[in-house]
């Protein structure tokens, strides 16, 4: 047996440390070489070689397969999309990094449940999962690709919409395989739409504005020119003359305010008290809240407090508020005027104890032409709402039927420039 040529026993060990799943190799080669000195014959040494190169290649396609799989996984969890994953029964076999993160399934073990199942283990994503398995059976039922807009809100209080497309897989025999889900966050898109949607109807009520606030200014140079003729004339109440040139002036800038919204106009913002402010409003608003058998209490608590601003537009902004409050109760009620500092800003609170407006019909408060009022035109507070804004400021509606409204504004503090 020594004439065995050497070239089998080199191409045997060859391929013996050439395979990764081959652990102990020396043992392997001392066995081959012992085998081949006894005589065993060349018929084993190739029948050796060809087994290894099966394994080897077996091997070697495994390893390419685990790779496949690991680069469509990474793929897959580095999507900026919600991809899941269901077998035929409805039953959850693998989601992507974005879909545990949206879900909060991170600490969760989903594996093999149903919407259902998860509906019980995350109950705050219940009418979520829920909605998903009434979908998923349009989809079965489609027996082809189906697409709608699924939307929901998740624990920060953000309403999620999604774009999902679900595809259902089939076995050769017609028996359901499993459903793929995969979900585009379109909330983004959503909110532009709707921003553009209320920018399109701004342009119409810019219009409105612009004709309205030219027909009423004519009429108003002309009744403040006879009120300056009578004062002139008439000196014996020359206090009440001034309140009414006053009153006109204001009347003629709340006009011509209108038409901001039709094209911008510069306004100049100077520092000014909040407490004459607020004096002037509750002036203004306190005979009308008497007429219909209203309390208007003021908790003025800010002192030699500054906000910066046009005052004539926040005076605007807290008479429209004011306004509301007092029509929302026709048989009397109680209006609460608060104003406080707090965090850096100047928070105006008017709580008012009226009717309350609806959940449904809250969320559409401050769109252009919407109203609760039977005379009203809606564009009370999307004006209010510009004006604030445009002082760096925010606004915040709560209402419970029957118990009433309370309307929060807060405005930055004025810091004086050093």
């Amino acid at each position: 047996m020594k004439n065995i040529p050497l070239l089998y026993f080199v191409f045997s060990l060859g391929w013996i440390f050439f395979s990764e799943m081959l652990i102990n190799q020396l043992e392997i080669t001392a066995k081959l070489y012992e085998i081949l000195q006894t005589g065993k014959g060349l018929l084993f040494v190739g029948f050796t070689t060809f087994l290894i190169y099966i394994i080897i290649k077996k091997h070697e396609a495994l390893k390419t397969l685990e790779e496949k799989e690991q680069e469509l996984s990474s793929l897959i969890n580095a999507m900026p999309d919600f991809v899941c994953f269901k077998d035929g029964e409805g039953r959850w076999v693998r989601v992507n990094q974005f879909g545990k993160d949206l879900y909060h399934l991170n600490h969760i073990n989903y594996y093999g449940k149903t919407d259902a199942e998860l509906a019980e283990v995350s109950p705050f994503f219940k009418d979520a999962f829920l909605y998903c398995i009434q979908s998923d059976k349009e989809a079965w039922q489609i027996n082809g690709t189906s697409r709608c807009e699924e939307s929901f809100h998740v624990p920060s209080g953000e309403l999620k919409t999604f774009d999902v497309i679900k595809v259902p897989l089939f076995f050769s025999n017609g028996e359901r395989k499993g459903l793929v889900t995969i979900g585009r966050d379109i909330t983004q898109q959503k909110n532009a739409e709707t921003m553009l949607l209320q920018k399109e109807k701004l342009s119409v009520v810019g219009e409105l504005a612009a004709g309205i606030a030219h027909e009423i200014r004519n009429p108003l140079t002309s009744i403040k020119g006879f009120v300056q003729l009578m004062k002139e004339s008439d000196n014996s109440s020359t206090n009440r003359y001034d309140i009414i040139l006053s009153e006109l002036d204001r009347i003629n800038q709340i006009v011509g305010e209108m038409l901001v919204l039709s094209k911008p106009q510069s306004v100049i913002h100077k520092s000014f008290n909040i407490n004459d402010m607020i004096k002037y409003v509750v002036n203004l608003t306190s005979h009308e809240a008497l007429m219909y058998n209203v309390q208007l209490e003021v908790r003025d608590k800010v002192q030699d407090t500054y906000i910066k601003g046009d005052i004539n537009q926040l005076i605007q902004v807290f008479i429209n508020i004011l306004k509301n409050s007092i029509d929302a109760m026709p048989k009397g009620g109680r209006i609460l005027f608060t104003a406080e500092k707090l965090n850096g800003n100047v928070e105006f609170k008017i709580e008012d104890t009226g009717v309350g407006i609806p959940e449904e019909r809250l969320e559409r408060i401050g769109e252009p032409f919407f109203t609760l009022k039977e005379k009203g035109m809606g564009l009370g507070l999307t004006v209010s709402n510009k004006i604030i804004h445009e002082h760096k400021g925010s606004m915040e509606i709560e209402s419970e039927v029957g118990i009433g409204t309370t309307v929060t504004v807060k405005i930055p503090v004025y810091q004086e420039e050093k």
